[in-house]
């Protein structure tokens, strides 16, 4: 039987109490995220279907900001917005810098079903971009790993095809928001339904290598002015 809103809110309340500068990982950290671990799956790994992201790994300050947007209406998620409301800006740091801090192995991504055309596309659009359209690479911000960058880039490999979908959706209706300047939004409506099919296809079909962390920085300076950056 699945856990109440009510009851998921209390297990994300137990043991809150004033975070400490001296204190990265809360004790108790691991029950007090058990409402998030009901959904996000242990160590905020979910299976590879669906339209639950991967939280475990990804930068702590790309989680804060995720979980500030949830709980402020930046990011539309009634379920997310109910957990979240009581909680206060040092109690979600805590958890973000939790689950930065968790990184298990990733599980081999399902079968992918889609044309060679469609997945090549895709890897195109990833690494290559479309500069015709003003389209940057994916690898452009996310990294020549996809796995991200320091402060809050996300990595984009290990996410289930549905969510992808999903996020680019809610990125060009405005479900979906960042604190400007919001990158995302200007290349989600860039992209043609057709692009957005090509890109979550390859994505989600792509094996994570063993070591896939942030980086430190990225190579180049990035295509587009971006709130992740900073």
């Amino acid at each position: 039987m699945s856990l109440s809103f009510k009851a998921l809110s209390l297990l994300c309340l137990l043991g809150a109490g004033p975070a400490t500068a001296q204190q990265a990982v809360p004790a108790g950290m691991a029950e007090r995220t058990a409402a998030c671990i009901a959904c996000h799956g242990k160590e905020g790994r979910p299976s590879g279907a669906g339209y639950l992201p991967r939280i475990a790994g990804k930068p702590q300050d790309y989680l804060y900001r995720q979980l500030l947007s949830f709980r402020d209406g930046r990011r539309v998620h009634a379920q997310m917005a109910y957990l979240l409301a009581p909680l206060s800006d040092a109690y979600l740091q805590e958890m973000a810098a939790y689950f930065a801090g968790q990184h298990p192995p990733y599980p081999a991504p399902p079968p992918v079903s889609a044309p060679a055309a469609v997945l090549a596309r895709g890897r195109q659009l990833v690494f290559e971009g479309d500069a015709a359209r003003k389209l940057p690479a994916c690898a452009a911000c996310h990294g020549p790993q996809l796995a991200g960058a320091l402060p809050a880039i996300p990595g984009l490999l290990g996410l289930p095809r549905d969510y992808l979908n999903l996020q680019f959706g809610a990125w060009r209706n405005g479900v979906r928001r960042a604190v400007a300047p919001d990158c995302m939004a200007v290349v989600a409506n860039r992209l043609t339904p057709a692009d957005v099919a090509a890109v979550s296809a390859w994505l989600a079909g792509e094996q994570v290598p063993a070591v896939h962390v942030p980086a430190r920085a990225l190579p180049a300076p990035l295509p587009l002015a971006c709130s992740g950056a900073r």
